[in-house]
């Protein structure tokens, strides 16, 4: 009955949408990682956790787009959520680290978009935060945008993206599915050498452990050696770079959300962790790449109000050593959000006739099956 309902929910979500969704790496048997998902496997299984896109796709060269991830309904900026951003390599221009860093606090929805669309995107960001009832009076905004590069497929420089597209994905945030694959910031990406795109998934810690979620969204354009759920994808298939020649550079967007009471320390080593389901993909955080973990604590309690009467903050933090499980969640849920990135995507032609061509799916099956990792 719960699988009939969640099919009947799937059905009208993705139909009111406009977009078919394609299939992710459960639905051919790769089930990654030993911990339960929630509802949707999704980021949005953080309750209160929404996300919208804006995909732009025009003529012969314009392949790009927003994605917005909204931590709770409310004014963020009155009401702050703790987080922490983690670099796993610092080759690209994610807009609002410092003050994250010092104040250990998010006050605005979370952009993802291209390389040279981060000024608009967090132009938009303050104009969004501005028009907000209660802010009349605020001077002070700090944008969070995080971006990778799409060039090649999208004409970057001509910087086609507005203001307006980054507040429509902001209005068309929603819970339950989340597209993946070409859309919003991932619709011109690149990841392994194939197209990329935006992938998701969750974890939920067991109840003896909190029953916390942990969900995680990225935005895929990096390079490596392909591995799935610990299979050698790219050595078995003879298809990775040699001879010193390792075409592998691009960016990662990794966000994390969960609603597990922790403080931005502890976010931040929450953060760390998801580089290392980076790694169990076969990505290598290359010189040129701008691999980023935002991780933020949806936790009511914990919310951080702009104005207070009190001088002191009361909140309620995990422990050091209650914190584990969720590492193996986030490593789990980013592992298969990347993963999910590559499933959904399909090929795409762009700027100068450049093309990146879905991953061979059946090809690869194939591997799995033999490797006996599929169920």
């Amino acid at each position: 009955m719960k699988k009939l309902f969640l099919l009947i929910v799937s059905f009208f979500l993705i139909s009111g949408t406009g977009f078919s969704q394609n299939k992710r790496a459960r639905d051919y048997g790769i089930k990654i990682g030993v911990l339960k998902t929630g509802t949707f496997n999704a980021i949005t299984d953080v309750k209160g956790v929404t996300v919208g896109h804006t995909t732009l796709i025009k003529d012969d060269a314009i392949r790009t787009g927003v994605t917005a991830i909204v931590p709770h309904s409310g004014n963020i900026f009155q009401m702050k959520v703790p987080a922490a951003i983690h670099l796993g390599n610092g080759f690209g221009k994610l807009a609002g680290y410092s003050q994250v860093k010092e104040l250990g606090n998010i006050e605005t929805p979370i952009i993802l978009t291209n390389t040279l669309s981060v000024p608009r995107a967090s132009d938009a960001l303050i104009s969004y935060t501005l028009q907000q009832k209660g802010n009349e009076n605020i001077h002070s905004v700090n944008p969070i945008v995080g971006e990778t590069n799409d060039g090649w497929l999208n004409d970057i420089r001509g910087r086609h993206l507005t203001e307006q597209h980054v507040l429509d994905a902001i209005k068309n945030a929603k819970n339950g599915i989340v597209e993946e694959g070409n859309v919003g910031a991932g619709t011109g990406t690149s990841c392994f050498g194939y197209k990329g795109g935006i992938g998701t998934s969750s974890r939920v810690v067991p109840e003896k452990y909190g029953g916390y979620t942990v969900g995680v969204l990225v935005q895929t354009n990096f390079g490596g050696i392909l591995q799935i759920n610990g299979v050698p994808i790219a050595k078995v298939m003879d298809n990775y770079p040699r001879n010193y020649k390792y075409d592998v550079d691009g960016s990662c967007m990794i966000v994390v959300m969960t609603d597990a009471p922790l403080d931005s320390r502890n976010l931040e080593r929450l953060a760390k962790r998801a580089m290392m389901g980076l790694a169990r993909t076969g990505g290598i955080a290359s010189n040129g790449s701008g691999d980023y973990v935002i991780a933020v604590s949806t936790a009511k309690n914990n919310q951080i109000p702009y104005q207070s009467k009190s001088l002191i903050l009361e909140t309620n933090e995990l422990k050091n050593n209650a914190v584990t499980p969720l590492f193996l969640a986030v490593i789990e849920a980013t592992e298969e959000a990347i993963i999910n990135s590559l499933f959904a995507a399909t090929t795409m032609t762009g700027v100068k006739n450049h093309k990146r061509k879905s991953i061979p799916i059946n090809e690869i099956m194939s591997i799995m099956k033999k490797h006996n990792a599929v169920k």
